[in-house]
């Protein structure tokens, strides 16, 4: 199973539950980021880019860890510029011709989930398995910060519910707080966390949604 991240930290936020089930199952997983997130703190002095590169890849081994998940995950990393990964789709498409073998399931961002570097792996990572005939699901992450209780612009029938144990959801939750870059204000620019307190609130359901076509 196939698990693309655009950002580190995407992978949990999206499927930390779902992780630890497939773990648990025996299945083999790949997590694939997209980009490093190094565009995260704008005019940071505490979290530049150089630092971010280093740190957010970091934050996802840890997070891992908690979610006992270390020794039974491979990472690979794409390289693509965060923020601008739909001017390279085509190299993107190319990466994963090489990476994405004949029997994966994919799981990728929901192609219109409010984020452009979401949407773009999306859209991307859907077209890819279509053209190969691949299974693929998508998963809401930002949708749930803008959607409205039975939003037109999310394809509910195609909607598959996984929930989770209180123990995975604990877990999940244990997990998604090393992303400390991302729940810290930055008191050099003093911007609010990017995960804010409301935000994970959110993301900390028991269960996550996925779709599938």
């Amino acid at each position: 199973v196939c698990i693309f991240a655009p950002h580190p930290d995407d992978e949990v936020i999206g499927c930390g539950g779902l992780l630890q089930q497939l773990a648990a199952n025996g299945n083999p997983i790949v997590i694939i980021h997209v980009t490093n997130g190094t565009q995260s703190h704008p005019n940071s002095t505490i979290y530049t880019q150089e630092k971010l590169n280093i740190i957010r890849p970091q934050e996802t081994i840890k997070a891992l860890e908690v979610l006992g998940l270390a020794h039974q995950v491979t990472s690979i990393a794409l390289n693509l510029t965060d923020g601008d990964v739909f001017t390279q789709q085509d190299e993107f498409h190319q990466k994963l011709t090489a990476v994405i073998q004949s029997d994966d399931i994919l799981i990728t961002t929901f192609m219109l989930d409010g984020h452009p570097d979401h949407e773009v792996t999306g859209q991307v990572v859907t077209a890819f398995a279509k053209q190969h005939h691949l299974d693929c699901y998508q998963v809401l992450i930002w949708a749930w910060h803008w959607a409205k209780p039975a939003d037109t612009r999310i394809p509910w029938h195609c909607a598959i519910r996984v929930d989770l144990t209180t123990e995975q959801l604990q877990r999940k939750r244990a997990a998604i707080a090393c992303f400390e870059s991302q729940i810290a204000t930055d008191t050099s620019t003093g911007n609010p966390p990017i995960l804010s307190t409301q935000t994970i609130a959110r993301i900390s359901q028991p269960w996550e949604v996925y779709l599938y076509e």
